[in-house]
């Protein structure tokens, strides 16, 4: 098997890394509020515990946000909202994109696009099916997407793949048996709040263990299971559990 090519992702906090792929530069679910806020929606109150690793002024060019949702606070806060603006494009859902305007590039399931790469190739971005809770949440999480980035020409490429906020479910058993995953940048932390029940409404250890037996050339990086109140699910946690199952040496810490 030929050697995985080695992607640069800085880890700014949260759900949010900055990531060079191709030539460009991608942003995930940008969230650079300070710590100790709080953000209030309906009924849930989500608390913010941590400071970004970077400054929006530290950050530099950045060529496209993948924003797996926007309505959600801790995948995009008050100064993550404003920094969309300063970035080429922002693909996100159809209704989120909607709703931001702008720079906002709406994308569906299995949508894909095609972007030029500073080398002179073709980087294609596919949304990926996501479920941000247990089966029947939708009407009440919203839409969400993943990404999946491949050079085009090869149907076999390596892959990166971002989740998004979503559970291990049938949509991305086949995100696995579509693209030949080499990076899996997965929002884990096993995310619960009260008001949604007590399933977790993202990934939790047992899921990426999962995933990563479905996407078996996959380097797994979590994000997503620090910096704020309602994950329940730590680092240890997340290191134990794959460290249980033989698969320690799959996780990438940033």
């Amino acid at each position: 098997m030929a050697e995985k090519e080695a992607v640069p992702i800085r880890y700014i906090g949260g759900p949010t890394a900055l990531i060079e792929f191709c030539g460009l530069r991608f942003l995930t679910d940008p969230t650079f509020d300070r710590g100790g806020t709080d953000h209030t929606t309906g009924p849930v109150t989500l608390k913010k515990l941590a400071d970004p690793a970077l400054r929006l002024d530290e950050l530099g060019r950045i060529d496209y946000v993948l924003l797996s949702h926007e309505q959600h606070s801790d995948n995009l806060d008050g100064a993550g909202r404003a920094m969309l603006s300063h970035a080429g494009k922002v693909l996100t859902t159809k209704e989120g994109a909607e709703r931001l305007g702008g720079n906002a590039v709406g994308l569906v399931p299995w949508q894909t696009i095609s972007i030029p790469a500073p080398d002179g190739e073709t980087l294609l971005v596919t949304a990926t099916p996501a479920r941000h809770g247990p089966y029947g949440c939708e009407a009440r999480s919203g839409p969400v997407i993943g990404f999946a980035l491949r050079r085009a020409g090869d149907p076999r490429a390596e892959t990166l793949y971002f989740s998004g906020d979503t559970v291990w479910y049938e949509g991305v058993a086949e995100v696995a048996r579509w693209f030949r995953v080499t990076t899996a940048v997965l929002n884990m932390g096993a995310a619960r709040v009260e008001a949604a029940g007590p399933a977790p409404l993202t990934m939790s250890a047992e899921d990426g263990i999962q995933l990563a037996r479905a996407m078996p050339e996959a380097t797994i990086v979590p994000l997503h299971f620090e910096g704020w109140a309602h994950f329940s699910e730590s680092r240890n946690v997340i290191a134990d559990a794959f460290r249980a199952a033989g698969l320690e040496d799959r996780l990438r810490w940033l």
